[in-house]
């Protein structure tokens, strides 16, 4: 098949859990199939040097596209007239562009693709008023209403409160109105396809398809020691979720487990921390920020514990699958956790409330043969169950679903 397959910027560096699932699938995909990668360039952006050299599309188009710093004075303004003269969230507008209209209506009717996805909501702007033989398909890795609505519903500053409900329910809006564009939407769990049928009422829901991991690229696995007690959390640390989930650890979980464990240690591994995040290593040396790494598989290597105490959130986290193919065990709430079908007690452990994450956190780290059992069950159901093979063949099985004329 020739796959056209549309994202809102490069893949490179893989330093979100969107773009490694885009990038593993795609390097399957283009196995046996022709993948033209069609995405947006910031101006003044340069390609990574991977981004030269990698295998996951025989051709790539780059289309120019101007975005606002979030650390630059523009950007509280750019929010500020998307508030007042925009029908968008923030979120979708910004990704409007004509250059990728244009290119969309150029080339689609000309038949040169037997396929053609749309990845995460974000471009699907893009797809209004396009006419094509040939069925889009949007990849959503999240529902992204969803994800504003937690925002909204857990945040205590009343401001911000009025503004993320703002872009929820312009995103609600939206995501159903997008979806309804599309001939097939393709989702990253159950839970979130059922949220599109029940929530949306739609009816083009195909499936949805598992997260996936390469377990070898995570080995050698890391050797469980009694003597270590280092908390890992790994993320994109300039989505707001991540950052809220940090400091919900900091403020209300880690000093319970300090006073249980006076010797452990918590590291933060993820791109782009916020100032206020960067601090907390200032005023606590048992907290480290590592900002951006080219590879997270030495730190990962470097926890006795993962956590991921999200308290909003959507799609799947690729930093549990991540964590456990290295062998660390994992502890999260069940929104960290949600649409991975993992087993509390026998993958991993689940816990809502600080006081109970505190508790089954530092008993873990206590007990030795509590952590091998739980790394070697993950471990040993990633092998079986998430390889990146199978969830690309479940992918390309829902898409062919629908018949095209």
């Amino acid at each position: 098949m020739r796959i056209l397959w549309v994202k809102s910027g490069p893949l490179f560096p893989l330093d979100s859990g969107g773009k490694k699932r885009t990038h593993a699938m795609l390097e399957e995909i283009g196995r046996q199939h022709r993948v033209t990668y069609l995405a947006l360039l910031a101006e003044g952006q340069e390609l990574h040097p991977e981004e030269g050299a990698a295998t996951y599309a025989a051709e790539k188009v780059w289309l120019p596209w101007r975005e606002t710093n979030k650390r630059s004075w523009r950007f509280p303004i750019a929010l500020l007239r998307n508030l007042l003269f925009s029908r968008f969230p923030y979120a979708l507008e910004k990704y409007q562009s004509v250059p990728m209209m244009r290119w969309l209506e150029g080339q689609l009717p000309a038949g040169r693709f037997d396929l053609v996805v749309c990845d995460f909501l974000i471009p699907a702007t893009n797809f209004r008023n396009l006419r094509t033989s040939v069925p889009p398909h949007p990849f959503q890795h999240n529902m992204e209403a969803m994800i504003w609505k937690r925002l909204a519903e857990s945040s205590r500053n009343p401001v911000k409160r009025f503004y993320l409900k703002g872009q929820f329910m312009r995103f609600e809006r939206w995501e159903r109105r997008l979806s309804l564009l599309f001939d097939g939407v393709i989702t990253v769990s159950e839970d979130d396809s059922r949220y599109a049928r029940d929530r949306y009422g739609l009816e083009n829901v195909l499936g949805h398809v598992p997260t996936g991991v390469d377990a070898g690229h995570f080995s050698p696995r890391k050797e469980i020691l009694a003597d270590s007690r280092v908390i890992g959390f790994l993320g994109s640390m300039d989505w707001l979720a991540n950052i809220q989930a940090v400091r919900y650890f900091v403020a209300e979980i880690y000093p319970r487990i300090k006073a249980a464990l006076p010797d452990v240690s918590f590291m933060v591994i993820g791109r782009n921390p916020p100032k206020s995040l960067i601090d907390l290593a200032k005023e606590d040396d048992s907290i480290t920020v590592t900002g951006s790494v080219e590879d997270v598989r030495p730190y990962l290597k470097g926890c006795d514990l993962m956590v991921v105490p999200l308290l909003t959130g959507g799609g799947t986290r690729i930093k549990i699958l991540e964590a456990m193919a290295m062998g660390v065990p994992v502890v999260s709430t069940k929104i960290g956790a949600e649409g991975l079908e993992l087993g509390a007690g026998v993958h991993l452990e689940i816990a809502d409330d600080a006081e109970g994450f505190a508790e089954i956190t530092a008993s873990l780290l206590a007990d030795i043969s509590r952590r091998r059992s739980l790394a070697d069950a993950a471990h040993e159901r990633l092998v079986r169950e998430n390889g990146w093979d199978k969830v690309t063949e479940t992918f390309l099985r829902l898409c062919n679903n629908v018949k095209q004329p």
